[in-house]
């Protein structure tokens, strides 16, 4: 299937179904889409390229998509390699294509190809700056951070679309989760551009003077009408980090010998009987960190569950509250249950590390096991839970 985008638009993206790790870090067992468009109007514009591992097979669907026509423009907004990797060779098919970028991205392409000569072959665009196509006009905002200092966005005044760059994208190949935009866009933000939240507000208020029709992102699927106002929706609260659901309550173990597992079940079991509205447990050591990471920023409520462990906390755990830290994550509730033998230190370990997060509310009072969770440690969970839930 090839997304229609409009009668002026196509769409040249390439669908990479092999790549397992998105960024070498990020599990895609649906792969991973690269978006591209082409935009044919008195002048010809290509919107960004696709990663190297996927030319090939772009330049296939550029060459049916321009039906013989010549490209003039190349906008790059984006240099990441995943977007960026037929950036040389297209310059070097069509010499009179000029690209258009920023100027930070600029000296990024200079970086990524060595020799690349773009002597006269380049427009510099900023907020504000406007690109005739002749039957309509590109207009441009810068993006910095979002999530490279290099980004600009783009706006199509003739058939309202606007070019979001990596903003709005999501985890998986073009038509992976067709019902559930929301699921894998939010493991992406998190993931990718959880530590700008503050940029993203300010693009979003730079978008709004837009009347934008439907949203192309560099990954993901096309946004438009209900699908574009809950993305925009969910982007505004993300940026702030508010949580989708304040009440809801994540927990997030991780276990040596299966311990530790035991009592945060009979936790979550305890939430459930108290009514909470939401609860979700995260293993982290055989789970994936990042999915533990989207629920936590999704809900409003955290409780970190850990084996003390060299004298600090089991690494999975130590992992993942750096992850948190990288990412930005604020106005939270944090509990912390540890479990040890002999020196109780993982909750002491945690709350060290937490210490260097801003804006946390986290519990004093710590659940701690000896070993394995016994009836007499009930009422400490069930106290955890009362003030987790206050």
């Amino acid at each position: 299937m090839i997304p229609f985008v409009s009668n002026t638009i196509k769409y040249i993206g390439t669908d990479d179904r092999d790549l397992d790790l998105f960024e070498s870090q990020y599990r895609t067992p649906e792969g991973m889409c690269y978006n591209s468009y082409v935009i044919l109007d008195e002048k010809v514009c290509i919107m960004d390229t696709v990663d190297a591992r996927c030319v090939e097979e772009w330049k296939v669907n550029l060459q049916v998509a321009l039906e013989g026509r010549t490209p003039d423009y190349l906008v790059v907004q984006h240099v990441e390699p995943d977007h960026a990797g037929a950036i040389a060779e297209t310059m070097n098919k069509y010499p009179n294509l000029k690209v258009v970028a920023s100027a930070k991205a600029l000296t990024f392409i200079a970086q990524f190809n060595e020799g690349l000569d773009m002597t006269d072959r380049t427009i510099t665009v900023t907020d504000g700056s406007t690109l005739d196509l002749g039957g309509r006009n590109l207009h441009f905002i810068t993006a910095p951070m979002v999530h490279w200092p290099e980004v600009i966005m783009t706006y199509d005044d003739g058939d309202k679309a606007f070019f979001s760059a990596d903003a709005f994208g999501k985890f998986g190949t073009y038509d992976a989760h067709p019902n559930d935009w929301a699921q894998e866009a939010r493991r992406y933000y998190f993931s990718i551009c959880g530590k700008y939240g503050m940029q993203v507000s300010k693009v979003l208020e730079k978008a709004a003077q837009f009347d934008i029709e439907v949203i192309c992102s560099l990954h993901g699927t096309l946004l438009r009408n209900g699908e574009m106002a809950e993305a925009l929706r969910l982007y505004g609260l993300w940026s702030k980090y508010e949580p989708e659901n304040p009440d809801g309550i994540v927990i997030a173990f991780a276990s040596i010998h299966g311990g530790t597992k035991v009592a945060a079940r009979r936790l979550a079991e305890v939430f459930r009987e108290k009514g909470a509205s939401e609860v979700v447990l995260h293993d982290l050591c055989r789970g994936s960190i990042d999915h533990a990471l989207a629920d936590a920023f999704r809900l409003g409520k955290l409780v970190l569950a850990a084996s003390s462990y060299d004298s600090e906390v089991f690494p999975p755990m130590h992992h993942f509250t750096h992850k948190l830290r990288l990412k930005g994550f604020i106005k939270r509730r944090v509990a912390i249950m540890e479990n040890t033998t002999w020196a109780p230190t993982a909750a002491k370990t945690i709350k060290a590390e937490l210490a260097n997060f801003k804006n946390l509310e986290v519990l004093e009072d710590v659940v701690s096991i000896k070993s394995a969770l016994k009836q007499a440690d009930i009422p400490a969970l069930e106290a955890l839970a009362d003030a987790v839930m206050a």
